[in-house]
């Protein structure tokens, strides 16, 4: 009754030989074929400038065709979903963003897990977004804001351009250290709540600080904080939440390569080191410069750490205020 059993462990044994044999060979060859880089979300989003402006360079680079591939639906769940599926062999990447961990978490039953089912490849850009008042309300500082909100829970609104949208998450923090009520008004994307927001119909929120920064300028917006670890050069007046004296409101958007759990340390190596060199060109960040963004880069183990860190913090927001997706 024994033997079977013996010889099924050793045949399995051989088995997890051979697949890591094979994994080698391969990382070994890599790359031999097109790539894919999955980008959840439609065109003309941050997440696909950025892959857009990567993939002929990193084409070049490795001597292969890399094609844009968009996969929207869910919040980008669908599309990390069909990354974290695929083969670890090193031809499909995901250009990801801290939004998978949010709608991981926002919505049901979602098959995967965005800590363990990709492999970090390299940060490529950061995105600050700045929180403003719109003039009509009076609120001219963080501490006007406070104290409005405090005396007349309720009373004061923010807008954002959805649930579960980092607009949305990052007044849902703020909130969460300052103890505040604030009434949520989700609109169903970026241009009518610019738009509410400019005309006074919701009272603050959030936008990207190169967006913000137009209107502030204009006289047309309030400056009162940015969501960043240090100022912005765009806004260079305006201070951090941490400078307030608000703690904890770190709310930058980031943008970074993975590639699926398990694939062979050597490929991921060598697209990390292509990443970082196509991120430091200076073309490529004077394209995500007008776009709003901020070219960067990392080590696997940088990005894995922000991961680590970011998936918890926003998992903690979405079920201490019992946010759902729509």
């Amino acid at each position: 009754m024994k033997f079977p059993t013996v010889q099924c462990a050793v045949r399995w044994a051989w088995a997890g030989v051979l697949m890591t044999w094979v994994m080698v060979a391969q990382a070994q060859v890599w790359p031999g074929q097109t790539i894919r880089i999955i980008v959840p979300f439609t065109p003309g989003t941050g997440m696909d400038t950025i892959a857009r402006t990567v993939a002929p360079r990193l084409s070049e680079r490795l001597g292969q065709p890399v094609v844009v591939q968009n996969t929207p639906g869910a919040s980008g769940n669908i599309g990390a979903d069909n990354v974290a599926k695929a083969p670890p062999d090193g031809y499909t990447v995901l250009m990801g963003a801290n939004t998978m961990l949010i709608a991981s978490q926002l919505y049901k039953n979602v098959p995967f897990n965005p800590v363990k089912d990709f492999s970090p490849i390299s940060m490529a850009a950061w995105g600050t977004l700045m929180l403003v008042a719109n003039p009509k309300t009076g609120i001219k500082s963080m501490d006007e804001l406070i104290a409005r909100a405090k005396v007349r829970p309720g009373a004061v609104s923010f807008g954002s351009p959805g649930v579960g949208t980092p607009h949305h998450m990052a007044m849902e923090l703020f909130k969460s250290q300052t103890q505040l009520f604030m009434l949520h008004v989700p609109y169903r994307g970026t241009a009518g709540y610019t738009q509410d927001l400019l005309a006074g119909e919701v009272m603050v929120g959030f936008l990207p600080v190169h967006v913000a920064q137009g209107f502030v300028n204009a006289g047309k917006l309030t400056a009162l904080a940015v969501g960043s670890a240090k100022r912005h050069p765009v806004a260079a007046n305006v201070a951090t939440f941490e400078e307030l004296g608000v703690k904890g409101v770190d709310v930058d958007l980031w943008y970074a390569f993975f590639a699926p759990g398990k694939t062979p340390s050597p490929v991921v190596g060598r697209l990390n080191a292509e990443i970082v060199a196509i991120m430091k060109q200076p073309d490529v960040r004077e394209v995500l410069g007008r776009a709003g963004m901020d070219a960067a880069s990392s080590t696997p183990e940088e990005l894995a750490a922000v991961v680590g860190k970011d998936y918890p913090r926003w998992g903690s927001v979405i079920k201490r205020n019992g946010i759902a997706a729509e």
